[in-house]
């Protein structure tokens, strides 16, 4: 069992270092899954500068006791006006089953609601046929029934958002290829004014 990390919640674009510790995270993690998205440093390291960009968010959950560890971190990019796309988030290997994600995604979302960011979207692919999506032709006749009778095969990160308060609110069916949908994820983050 691991003992609660104590953590600080940075932009990651402090140092140089965890510019490069942050692509690191990116590549191992993603190709450690299996999934062919930052297949080498330099693109992870361009998906890391691009992330630092403005007015875009880019955190990371660093050792609060211990020096300049990075343990993972998270992105947020505008999409609409006041609902943004995270995009990505990653913690190391290593150190996920021990609250690191789910302390980024709630620090990013505090950072989010200041900025009057009222929503997150957020697309978790199935590259990897880890839910039930990848078990059948998604078309529009049933995508409907199979999104309400979603099962989790194989530890899919949708399971994770939905302990986030994450809703699934659609498909992109054969995004990645044949079956591998896009699951498409969004919160609420603060409650919408009331017009009078």
């Amino acid at each position: 069992m691991h003992t609660e990390l104590k953590l600080r919640f940075l932009d990651i674009g402090s140092t140089k270092h965890s510019i490069e510790e942050a692509a690191h995270i990116l590549t191992d993690t993603f190709t450690g899954m299996g999934k062919g998205a930052w297949p080498d440093l330099e693109s992870a390291r361009r998906e890391v500068l691009e992330c630092l960009e403005a007015p875009r968010i880019c955190i990371g959950a660093f050792d609060a006791s211990a020096g300049e560890r990075l343990y993972g971190w998270v992105g947020l990019r505008p999409l609409y006006e006041t609902t943004w796309e995270l995009h990505p988030l990653v913690v190391r290997q290593e150190d996920q089953g021990r609250g690191i994600g789910r302390r980024l995604m709630a620090a990013l979302e505090t950072i989010a609601q200041r900025r009057g960011i009222r929503g997150i979207l957020l697309g978790t692919d199935d590259e990897t046929s880890a839910t039930s999506l990848s078990q059948t032709d998604l078309t529009g006749n049933n995508v409907l029934q199979e999104i309400q009778q979603i099962r989790n095969l194989k530890q899919h990160p949708f399971a994770f958002y939905q302990r986030c308060g994450y809703a699934i609110v659609g498909v992109v069916p054969n995004a990645g290829g044949e079956r591998k949908p896009d699951i498409w994820m969004w919160k609420r983050l603060c409650e919408m004014a009331q017009k009078p």
